[in-house]
């Protein structure tokens, strides 16, 4: 097992991310060893992975390499590199975290040129038989209950919600975050409220309390957002996941079971179902089919800088401020925020994608490149112009009103489109269907966003241009 420093610095890091990572890896090593494994852990090195594997295996003579799939193109494509130029056979095995592996992604795509998760989700069910009855239909009469899963907490908030399970940081935990803050001094975030399982034992009894005490409100509020909630209903099980404490079969287990002996709600069961079985497998196999052309994908050929208050959440927008300052404390959001929050944002803005994959990528404990790039880059900013989205996600302030308290004591007003007091939000939405209207107007997806377009006045139409040539050239301001 490697350390490596150069992991923690190819993107500007969050210290709770890095924490998460070699906390999970130094709690494993302890493990193995005290199975009696034989393990050689390479602690602290200042060299990237492949440059320390290389060494070592020039130093003990080593003929065979055998890996699982990395999380990365990049980095199985540097392994692929190290096996040829030290002669020595490489064998790369199918990650058994998942249900699908990636050849199995790539018949199921064949020659599509659009792919669709409704249609990959519907495999999956059928194939590893879940929730679907003895006739061959879908459990509750329906693939999915979406229709059912998109409330916004009540007028006066989410009342009282049971907050994840969190983990107090044992010995081993706390010798790492001493070593992030004194090692990636200057790397966003905070450590001071770190409470993520690291270990296989703590991940098991995060997602046991989830599915107990959390799961049966989780659809009804997996899209609604509150000031000063970070974890609303949402599992956040996703970091022991994509660290493979769990596996995505032990999750989808435990939930059927708790279903069965309790009964409740089909429409969280399936929605939560559908995120592991569904888009989590989706996602990678789209991410090793697509690269590396995902990562350079610029659809709309975005190229503003990222605002500099992505890093600080000095910004005037509450609805910005709240969610990424919830990310710099806990290295934390969910996945409305992180799509029609600070994705949408990125994308009305102009921003140039592989700036926000970057961020992403940096900011939160669960992000690994197969998983994050997809949903940033497909999915938020509509970089590879609809591979398996059906439109791209915007939205004005209206939506994060009806969604959220944001708006509340903003200095911005959500219904306001120009001037002033124009919520940024609204107005960049509004002046991105001008500029790309013709070709909206033609998606039966987003034809109704133009048809409302066209009852805006030209002249308003003309302000709304005015001022967000305004907010654009300037928005470290706002």
């Amino acid at each position: 097992m490697i350390e490596s420093v150069d992991e923690a610095q190819y993107v500007w890091s969050h210290k709770a991310k890095i924490a998460l990572f070699l906390s999970a890896m130094r709690h494993f090593a302890a493990d193995l060893i005290s199975q009696g494994y034989r393990l050689s852990y390479l602690k602290e090195n200042q060299l990237p992975i492949v440059e320390v594997l290389s060494a070592y295996i020039s130093e003990h003579s080593f003929t065979h390499l055998i890996c699982v799939e990395p999380g990365e193109v990049r980095l199985r494509d540097a392994l692929i590199s190290l096996s040829q130029s030290l002669k020595i056979h490489l064998e790369l095995r199918p990650d058994t975290h998942f249900y699908c592996t990636t050849q199995e992604f790539k018949e199921w795509a064949g020659d599509k040129k659009e792919l669709r998760l409704e249609y990959f989700y519907r495999y999956m069910r059928k194939k590893h038989q879940i929730l679907m009855q003895a006739d061959g239909e879908p459990e509750g009469g329906q693939w999915n209950f979406d229709d059912q899963n998109r409330k916004p907490y009540s007028k006066k908030g989410p009342g009282l919600i049971n907050g994840p399970l969190t983990f107090v940081p044992d010995d081993i935990t706390q010798d790492v975050i001493n070593y992030v803050l004194k090692k990636y001094p200057d790397h966003p975030g905070r450590l001071d409220k770190f409470a993520w399982p690291v270990t296989r034992t703590d991940a098991l009894k995060a997602l046991d309390y989830f599915v107990e005490h959390r799961l049966e409100l989780f659809g009804s509020y997996q899209d609604a957002m509150w000031t000063n909630t970070p974890f609303g209903w949402h599992s956040t099980i996703s970091c022991a996941l994509n660290l493979k404490l769990i596996s995505p079969q032990e999750v989808i287990q435990k939930t059927l079971d708790a279903w069965k002996l309790r009964g409740g709600s089909i429409s969280s069961v399936e929605g939560f179902i559908r995120q592991i079985l569904g888009w989590r497998e989706f996602v990678r196999g789209v991410y090793y089919l697509d690269m590396p052309k995902m990562a350079q994908d610029n659809y709309f050929d975005h190229q503003r800088k990222l605002p500099a208050w992505y890093w600080s959440a000095n910004t005037k927008m509450e609805c910005m401020k709240d969610a990424i300052n919830q990310t710099l404390e806990y290295g934390y959001a969910h996945h409305i925020q992180r799509l029609m929050i600070t994705g949408n944002f990125a994308l009305l803005a102009e921003i140039l994608p592989q700036e926000v994959c970057a961020w992403y990528l940096a900011v939160y404990v669960d992000a690994i490149e197969w998983v994050e790039l997809p949903n940033t880059a497909g999915m938020a900013l509509f970089a590879n112009g609809g591979r398996f989205t059906s439109k791209p996600y915007v939205a004005s302030g209206a939506y994060v009103k009806r969604m959220s308290n944001y708006c509340q004591n903003c200095s911005y007003q959500s219904d306001v489109r120009y001037g002033e007091n124009a919520c940024p939000m609204t107005n960049l939405y509004w002046n991105f269907l001008i500029n790309h209207q013709d070709e909206f107007g033609k998606n039966p997806r987003t034809k109704l966003m133009v048809a409302n377009l066209k009852r805006i006045p030209v002249e308003e139409q003309k302000l709304i241009s005015m001022h967000a040539k305004k907010i654009l050239n300037d928005l470290d301001s706002i």
